[in-house]
C-alpha cells in the first residue's frame, strides 16, 4: 500500500448533467458526476487522470470546469451519445434518486493509460461498468471504490463484485446497510478491505482499518447548500493527500482531514461551483478549521 515516488492518481467514473431540486431551488442539467467531483478536489493537491465517457453535449462544460487544473483528460472519451443524465430531489441533506438516462455506457469501451500501476478510485457509474473498471484496475497499488444507493439496490451482484475487488471502500449508512453491513469492522474483514470509510453527513466520517478506527468531524458551523458530490470530493481529497505524503498508515488521519475539507468546500455551493472555484490556499484554510474541530472533539 506504500506509495512509490512518482505514483499517479486516476479516477474512473461518471460525467453527468444533473437536474436536481432541493432547499437551494432547482438546477437543470448542471455539470456533475463522480469523476468530475473527485478530479476537481484531488487536483488541488496532486495531478489526476480521468477515465470517463462524456457526450458531445457535455464536453465543453467539462473543459471549462477543468481549465487551469492539473487534470489529464487523455482518457476522457467524447462520444456521439447523450451525456449521462441524473435527476434527484434533496431532502434533509440526502439525494432521493428520481431516475437517470445512462445509455452512454452502451457506447463506451473504457481504456486505461498503458501500464498504469498507481492509485485508482472507481466512482459510482452504471454497475456493470464499475465492475468492469475494478477488474481492469485490480493490479494497481491501491484501488478504492464508492457506492451509490440506487445502483446497489438495482444491481446487487455487480455492486458486490466491486466491493470484492476494492482495497478501500467509501459508502454512507444507507449504502452500507443495502450491502448487508451491520458491524463496520466485521464488514471490513468479511470483504478483505484494507479500509472502510463510512460517510456520516453532519457527523463527519469514521474510517475502519486494521490499525483501528479514526473519526473526523464535519464542519457543522459552515453552511450546507448542496450535499451532492460531497463523497466523491472527500475521496478525492483524502486519496490525493495520502498519496502525496507517502501513503503510510501514520498519514491516514491527516489525509482524512483533507478529504473532509474538500467535502466542506463542495457542499458550500450548488453543484461543482464551490470545488471548481476553490484554490489551494482556500483548501489549506479549510483544513486548519477541520484540524481545530478535531482537536476540540478529542
Amino acid at each position: 500500500m506504500n506509495a512509490l515516488a512518482g505514483s499517479d492518481l486516476l479516477v474512473a467514473g461518471s460525467v453527468a448533467l444533473d437536474t436536481r431540486e432541493g432547499p437551494f431551488g432547482k438546477v437543470e442539467e448542471a455539470l456533475g458526476g463522480s469523476a468530475v467531483y473527485f478530479a476537481l478536489a484531488a487536483s488541488l493537491i496532486t495531478p489526476v487522470r480521468v477515465v470517463a465517457p462524456v457526450g458531445v453535449d457535455g464536453a465543453k462544460r467539462v473543459a471549462q470546469a477543468f481549465s487551469g487544473r492539473r487534470i489529464n483528460t487523455e482518457f476522457l472519451q467524447i462520444l456521439d451519445a447523450p451525456t449521462y443524465r441524473w435527476r434527484a430531489r434533496q431532502v434533509h441533506g440526502r439525494n432521493v434518486d428520481l431516475g437517470s438516462r445512462d445509455s452512454i455506457y452502451d457506447h463506451w469501451e473504457p481504456s486505461l493509460p498503458p501500464d498504469f500501476k498507481g492509485w485508482a478510485f472507481v466512482g459510482s457509474m452504471r454497475p456493470d461498468r464499475q465492475a468492469q473498471l475494478t477488474g481492469m484496475l485490480h493490479h494497481v497499488e491501491l484501488l478504492a471504490a464508492d457506492a451509490m444507493l440506487s445502483y446497489v439496490q438495482a444491481r446487487p451482484p455487480e455492486s458486490r463484485d466491486v466491493l470484492r475487488r476494492a482495497g478501500w471502500f467509501f459508502c454512507n449508512q444507507e449504502e452500507f446497510a443495502a450491502l448487508g453491513g451491520r458491524d463496520p469492522d466485521e464488514f471490513r474483514r468479511q470483504w478483505w478491505l484494507l479500509g472502510l470509510v463510512l460517510k456520516q453527513g453532519a457527523l463527519g466520517l469514521a474510517a475502519y482499518t486494521e490499525y483501528g478506527v479514526m473519526h473526523v468531524p464535519a464542519l457543522t458551523e459552515r453552511p450546507v447548500v448542496d450535499t451532492t458530490g460531497a463523497g466523491d470530493a472527500l475521496a478525492g481529497g483524502m486519496l490525493a493527500r495520502w498519496l502525496s505524503t507517502g501513503g503510510q498508515p501514520g498519514g491516514l488521519q491527516d489525509a482524512l482531514v483533507w478529504g473532509v475539507a474538500c467535502a466542506s468546500i463542495t457542499i458550500s455551493s450548488i453543484g461543482v461551483k464551490g470545488i471548481a472555484k476553490a484554490t489551494r490556499e482556500e483548501l489549506e484554510e479549510r483544513v486548519a478549521e477541520v484540524e481545530e474541530c478535531l482537536r476540540r472533539a478529542s
